[in-house]
């Protein structure tokens, strides 16, 4: 590979991690063609993209990025794979998925929203986060769970207070 297309490897991969905003980096070594295949197409199925790039590449990737990442450049060695996804979840589900049938690939590392997890005993912290969306969707709830709770007391309060005020106007 020549200076020019290591660049634009380069590239791709910071238009990949700035488009997705959620990438995995695994270890894919001694995998065979027909393993890593398998695992390139049910990435395809679970709309995540998958990258085989050499660890330097990866490294000049994320430094074009704002944030601390030393943690993750400490886990670039060896064969690494780069898993993009728009979902935070999906990677971390594939991965428990295909880890049922081998023992690869192993989590390295994950960044999702700007959070970075180091180690294979993430995965199930990963695979639990919620979206931003699910995350506002429970605020909301709860915010309107004490409104609803007070519009329910004042109308039930008002069908007892109309019943006294009834029994007292009946008695008079």
């Amino acid at each position: 590979m020549n200076k020019e297309e290591k660049h634009e490897l380069v590239l791709a991969l910071t238009e990949q991690i700035k488009e997705y905003g959620n990438f995995y980096i695994t270890d894919t070594s001694d995998l065979t063609v027909a393993k890593i295949n398998n695992i390139r197409r049910k990435c395809f199925e679970s709309d995540i993209a998958m990258q085989v790039a050499k660890n330097s590449l990866i490294k000049k990737a994320i430094e074009t990025m704002d944030g601390d990442f030393s943690q993750i450049y400490d886990v670039l060695k060896g064969s690494s794979s780069i898993l993009f996804s728009k979902s935070a979840t999906a990677p971390a589900k594939l991965i428990k998925q295909l880890r049922k049938t081998g023992e690869k690939p192993i989590l390295k590392a994950a960044y999702i929203d700007s959070a970075v997890f180091i180690g294979d005993n993430q995965l199930d912290t990963l695979i639990k986060l919620k979206s931003k969306e699910q995350l506002i969707g429970e605020i909301i709830g709860l915010l309107q769970s004490p409104a609803k709770n007070v519009i329910s007391a004042l109308q039930s309060g008002g069908n007892k207070l109309a019943g006294i005020v009834k029994t007292l106007q009946e008695r008079g």
